[in-house]
């Protein structure tokens, strides 16, 4: 695999209070299988893998202070440089750039209103082996109150190209990558506007989206497993969604993307990141903390869960 283009979603993990729980849902829920990363003796990181490859983390936190929260890592060639853009351009690095071994070299910065998100400059290990298939991530959005801050910060941190969908029903920016025809066929992320729709106490913040076959399934098997439903299933141009909390508070949202009719010709899987573009709108509810992750680790053999 090709290492990811700069600025693209390379990598998610989950801080979780209780490690063998988190196992235990996501491996019900998405079926993945874990191993634990090479090099982390204490065994506090866990690679999941879908079908064999590799496509999040979980965390063992190891201070209940820290927020219980998916994050998102964006792929760079020179970490320092990009922490240093970051803070000229009215964002703050939470954690500084930081060797992990001989895998690479991960940070965590926020935006200028505080959505918390990771970088990961690879060395040995390139991150998502499989996205945009159900079992794995597929899309990133951050929800904000500031666009006129945020919008130009995102675009000169990493050169993203912006997209404003039109209509009058929803705020939202389609976000692809530098040097790319910005638009929905190249789009690898996008932003959303916090409204009055949701919580007041809601700071800004990251979702990270999985694919799944099947939205109501999907979320149906989230309550049985603990977890709730903030936002129900509901139909988007892209598919069908839904906004969840897993058995400890993680927040994630679920994609389904629409069956293909026969009569139109199958567009080939990708193993890359899909330009989705789904945006939760005034349906989604309630969210989660910005917070912090280890950054992404190689991981040994899969093992069952």
């Amino acid at each position: 695999m090709d290492a990811f283009a700069e600025g693209t979603p390379c990598w998610v993990d989950v801080s979780l209070p209780d490690l063998e729980a988190g196992k235990r849902f996501y491996g019900e829920l998405f079926g993945w299988t874990f191993g634990r990363a090479r090099g982390m003796e204490d065994g506090h990181y866990t690679v999941a893998f879908s079908g064999g490859k590799r496509v999040a983390g979980l965390i063992a936190k190891r201070d209940g202070r820290m927020p219980t929260v998916w994050t998102v890592y964006f792929a760079t060639s020179d970490a320092d440089a990009l922490s240093e853009r970051i803070r000229e351009t009215g964002g703050q690095m939470v954690r500084e750039p930081l060797a992990v071994g001989r895998f690479g070299v991960m940070a965590l910065a926020a935006d200028p209103a505080g959505a918390v998100f990771g970088l990961w400059q690879v060395s040995e290990d390139l991150g998502f082996e499989k996205t945009g298939l159900p079992g794995s991530f597929c899309w990133a959005e951050v929800y904000t109150r500031d666009k006129e801050s945020v919008d130009p910060f995102y675009e000169k941190v990493f050169g993203f190209r912006g997209t404003d969908l039109p209509g009058d029903g929803v705020d939202f920016r389609l976000w692809s990558p530098a040097g790319s025809a910005p638009g929905s066929d190249s789009a690898i992320g996008g932003r959303s506007v916090i409204t009055d729709a949701f919580p007041a106490e809601l700071p800004g913040h990251f979702l990270s989206y999985f694919s799944v076959d099947d939205c109501d399934e999907t979320a149906a098997a989230v309550v049985r497993l603990g977890g709730r439903i903030t936002a129900p299933p509901f139909d988007i141009d892209y598919g069908r969604m839904a906004g969840l909390l897993d058995n400890q508070g993680a927040y994630f949202a679920v994609l389904a993307e629409p069956k293909r009719g026969p009569e139109r010709p199958r567009e080939p899987e990708a193993e890359a990141v899909a330009g989705a573009g789904p945006a939760a709108g005034e349906r989604a509810a309630e969210g989660a903390e910005p917070g912090a992750g280890a950054g992404p680790e190689r991981a040994a053999e899969p093992e069952s869960t």
